[in-house]
């Protein structure tokens, strides 16, 4: 494919009737597909979503495949629900792109077929993950990290090695590698091509050129012939064809820029685009990500850094595991009373729990939630879930104790993790943005202001993903200047925390404390006494 095709925008939005031009992101979620019509003030104006199912193949432990066809419908479904619920034409929609989660891949023939792909955690290469580790007396896994800020667990190679090894008819045709925004862009435009910010993700691009290491998969024993060309985010692919928008309902020759990852994404929507910024993320996995000026690796391998989607710039991102998925379990297992009462009363379960976690004391009595570690890429892997330092007091431990602690526990491995990252790259937040399902819950953002000790900004719009990939639309199609400007431009400020010194010394001592309990746990699970959370493959 054509370089020069891949021409960066540079109109203004002044150059766009802005009452009737829309731009639309397809957001590829883990657990869902969403069609999301932005205005060019960056509002958001409708969206259609579809959940999806990653398939489990029979006799293939960890595996998660993505289902092609199926999920293909569910993204032009998606489309027509957000264009009828917006009441526009679809000559009113300027541009689309997409963005997914990372770490997905699809493979295509020849002919430029999908032919497979398999979603962001399918661990089914547990096996390859350990042979790779073993090549060049067990260093390539540091050279794939110095080079890419990746380690293998997640990434592509080993997952192409399974195919080798396993289905050789699906290898041998293989021709081509994307990730799944870039499906979804060239289902729409029949343009192949990848960014960098979520091929990034894939250990086999390097860090420092943003183009594709080819010697990496040479090492592993993998050809590097289906490497596909590299676009930055915000250029312009090309245009939906007519086969695309028949099935979509989008307009033949809208303008398709080239999207991203969600995460690097996200941080675009808010706004968070120079070096030294910092977000917490705050979903089903807690992400911290923090703009570094130039690339560079942890030497001890405990952070992964990614292209950020700002060209030459690129983010360090600690991951905090099922932080989300935490806070559901308890509210669905232990306070069926408040969700019946939050019903009556028309308020949400967690403002509820939150409103009763307030009267408990900073520290929560001392009690000591054991669920995610903070983040050691090299060696991924989490105790059991437990709480520690429980008292028989009702007084002292019950709902909103544990309720509080569980918060102020996220805030910790947070915390935690910023520290790990300051401690390689002398990068330290002096305030972050807060965003995502977490940051709607006030009493969570003041514990995270007071355990970080630093400022806590939470925007208006939370869920900036698709917003940071409309954006990347709007710059391919000439709407908006540059991905940066945008950025800092749209974003909108809902309130802002500031800590509290007393609290904060409370927390230095809880997260001390914290660390040295958690690590005795970890020895459980190496002596196979309790049963590890997560742990990566080849662990």
């Amino acid at each position: 494919m054509d370089k020069n095709r891949y021409e960066r925008a540079t109109m203004s939005t002044s150059s766009a009737t802005k009452h009737d031009a829309y731009l639309m992101a397809l957001d590829a979620g883990t657990g869902s597909i969403r069609a999301v019509i932005f205005n060019l003030e960056g509002e958001q104006i409708a969206a259609g979503q579809a959940e999806w199912i990653h398939l489990a193949v029979p006799d293939v432990p960890g595996s998660m495949e993505f289902d092609l066809s199926k999920n293909w419908q569910l993204a032009c479904q998606c489309i027509r629900q957000a264009l009828h619920e917006a009441q526009i034409p679809a000559s009113s929609i300027r541009a689309v792109a997409a963005c997914s989660m990372r770490e997905g891949i699809v493979l295509y023939n020849k002919a430029g077929e999908p032919i497979w792909a398999c979603a962001n955690v399918d661990a089914r290469a547990s096996r390859e993950v350990s042979e790779l580790k073993e090549i060049h007396d067990y260093e390539f896994e540091r050279e794939v990290y110095e080079c890419s800020g990746q380690t293998l667990a997640l990434s592509a190679m080993p997952r192409l090695l399974w195919l080798a090894h396993h289905r050789p008819d699906i290898y041998r045709q293989a021709a081509t590698v994307t990730m799944i925004s870039d499906w979804l862009a060239y289902m729409l435009s029949g343009e192949l091509a990848v960014d960098p910010s979520n091929a990034g993700t894939t250990g086999m691009l390097d860090l420092a050129t943003r183009n594709w290491r080819p010697e990496l998969l040479d090492m592993a024993g993998l050809r590097a012939d289906m490497l596909s060309p590299v676009a930055e985010t915000g250029t312009r692919l090309g245009s939906v064809t007519v086969k695309a928008a028949e099935a979509s309902g989008l307009q033949a020759g809208t303008p398709v820029g080239m999207g991203g990852g969600d995460v690097q994404l996200g941080t675009l929507g808010l706004g968070v685009v120079r070096a030294g910024q910092t977000a917490v993320l705050g979903g089903t996995f807690w992400q911290q990500v923090v703009n570094l000026p130039k690339p560079v690796t942890d030497p001890e391998m405990n952070i992964r850094i990614n292209p950020h989607v700002i060209p030459g710039m690129a983010q360090a991102e600690s991951i905090s595991f099922f932080t989300g998925l935490t806070m559901r379990w308890f509210r669905d297992a232990f306070c069926s009373e408040e969700k019946l009462l939050s019903q009556r009363l028309g308020v949400d379960t967690y403002s509820l729990l939150e409103d009763m976690a307030a009267r408990v004391p900073v520290g929560s009595w001392g009690v000591t939630p054991i669920f995610s570690d903070a983040m050691h890429f090299k060696t991924w892997y989490h105790a059991a879930p437990s709480f520690i330092n429980l008292s028989i007091d009702p007084e002292r431990c019950n709902k909103q104790t544990l309720f509080r602690a569980l918060e102020e526990n996220a805030a910790i491995v947070s915390a935690c993790n910023l520290d790990l990252i300051a401690e390689f790259s002398g990068v330290r937040a002096k305030s972050l943005v807060f965003a995502g399902g977490g940051s709607k819950g006030k009493l969570w953002c003041q514990i995270l202001s007071d355990v970080t000790g630093i400022p806590v900004k939470v925007p208006v719009v939370k869920e900036a993903t698709a917003l940071g990939c409309a954006i990347a639309a709007g710059v391919a199609a000439g709407v908006y200047s540059t991905l940066a400007e945008t950025g800092e431009s749209l974003v909108r400020w809902e309130r802002e925390y500031q800590p509290d010194a007393a609290n904060h010394e409370i927390y230095l001592l809880q997260k001390s404390n914290w660390q040295a309990v958690y690590a005795d746990q970890l020895g459980l699970v190496d002596r196979q006494l309790t049963t590890s959370m997560w742990k990566a493959p080849g662990l």
